[in-house]
């Protein structure tokens, strides 16, 4: 049976039921056994290996699922206690024209969307007016590749935006985009790229233009594909800083990435790279065909196809294609995350490259967790989490006064 009829009723119950069972009945204990006397990873403990089994188990089956139905998304504010949602008004007037190009082909335009704030325990639940001068705020681009999560309090990707605003007071607060999610055949066509960035570039502006903050002050963060969307945002805002078309805001005063999502291309699935040998991590989807193009790619590249990934730079900014021709002159300081055993290591370090290469040493700091999967800061439990934390800590707290290469 194909995924398109997997996703129809009474199909999908049955696939998910069996799913389950296979799951609780089989997998699970072969691996309780198994892990007992050897693990993918001889640093992991038995219960690392365990979450880690699961975390894969549930990726591959969410594929079916789609959107998880019960999820907030960009239609309404889900309020509830604790939950600050706030209304962002599209932004057409700061599309330039090759934005207005995609945004045709892709048929989708800028619109308003929710955000919800989160803040440093003890300190109001949003901003104060007047912002204070030189405060700093996160923006927020959950992961999800492209086509799940919610930047909703109780989505279990908030502990992104939760962790960050605790980690310095000169940053209390995160605005989180909840952006458009896509999705393709076999569910319906809609929001391809470049859907997210267009709702990024509404948050960005939500914060300068409304909330009052100095784009200066502004930590663009994404997680997975939210990296990728992060990267775009600012890429956005540094090629059209000073345009005579448009009234942009400048480009933000840093980027944080956490295991970005940076080829969507091939470019990077050669013999002994990580795409190939990286295989116990979280990712599953390349381990059926690694060469083929994953649901969640082909969603987000739509009607592009995933050929644009092969020469697009806001795509593919580390694709190792001569057609991209991705520069990172006038990015702010940044700091990427990435795990040693995730199928995306190769990509995020070509990432760093290029960034070390146009912008300098001194503005990018890498941080590699040798042991860690995919986006393992996402997970409360992770044994790395803590010293993450820390060195970001470090970094937040220092050099606002380098700036970048010009």
């Amino acid at each position: 049976m194909s995924l398109a009829l997997y996703v129809k009723q009474p199909w999908k119950t049955l696939y998910l039921t069996f799913q389950a069972l296979t799951l609780v009945l089989v997998v699970l204990p072969i691996c309780a056994v198994k892990y007992l006397f050897t693990r993918p990873n001889p640093t992991w403990s038995w219960r690392h290996a365990m979450r880690v089994a699961l975390t894969r188990r549930l990726n591959l089956i969410g594929v079916v699922l789609g959107k998880v139905p019960f999820d907030p998304d960009y239609r309404a504010i889900e309020f509830g206690p604790g939950v600050e949602g706030v209304w962002m008004d599209g932004v057409p007037h700061l599309m330039n024209s090759q934005l207005k190009i995609w945004s045709s082909v892709a048929n989708v335009t800028s619109i308003r969307i929710p955000g919800y704030w989160y803040a440093k325990t003890g300190v109001n639940p949003k901003p104060p007016t007047p912002i204070a001068a030189g405060q700093k705020v996160f923006l927020i681009l959950h992961g999800g590749g492209f086509t799940h999560m919610s930047a909703h309090p109780k989505s279990p990707i908030s502990i992104v935006p939760r962790s960050l605003v605790e980690l310095t007071d000169d940053a209390p607060y995160a605005l989180s985009v909840e952006y458009r999610l896509s999705s393709t055949y076999p569910f319906t066509e809609k929001h391809p790229f470049p859907t997210a960035l267009l709702d990024a570039l509404t948050g960005y502006n939500f914060l300068v233009n409304v909330t009052g903050y100095d784009p200066s002050d502004i930590i663009v963060t994404g997680d997975s594909a939210g990296g990728n969307i992060a990267l775009a945002l600012t890429r956005y805002l540094v090629e059209n800083k000073g345009s005579t078309e448009l009234s942009l805001p400048g480009p933000p005063g840093r980027l944080l990435v956490i295991s970005p999502v940076t080829d969507m291309s091939n470019s990077h699935v050669t013999p002994g790279s990580s795409t190939l040998t990286n295989d116990k991590d979280i990712i599953n989807d390349f381990y059926i065909n690694p060469y083929d193009t994953p649901y969640r790619v082909l969603a987000y590249l739509g009607p592009f196809g995933a050929g644009i990934a092969w020469c697009n730079r806001y795509v593919s900014p580390a694709s190792l294609s001569p057609l991209v021709q991705a520069r990172f002159v006038g990015f702010p300081r940044t700091f990427i995350i990435s795990g040693g055993m995730e199928v995306f290591l190769d990509q995020i370090r070509s990432l760093r490259d290029k960034m070390v290469r146009d912008i300098g040493e001194t503005q990018v700091t890498y941080y590699e967790a040798a042991d860690a999967e995919h986006d393992y800061f996402v997970f409360s439990w992770h044994p790395d989490r803590p010293a993450t934390l820390k060195a970001l800590q470090e970094w937040l707290v220092s050099g606002w006064d380098l700036q970048p290469r010009l």
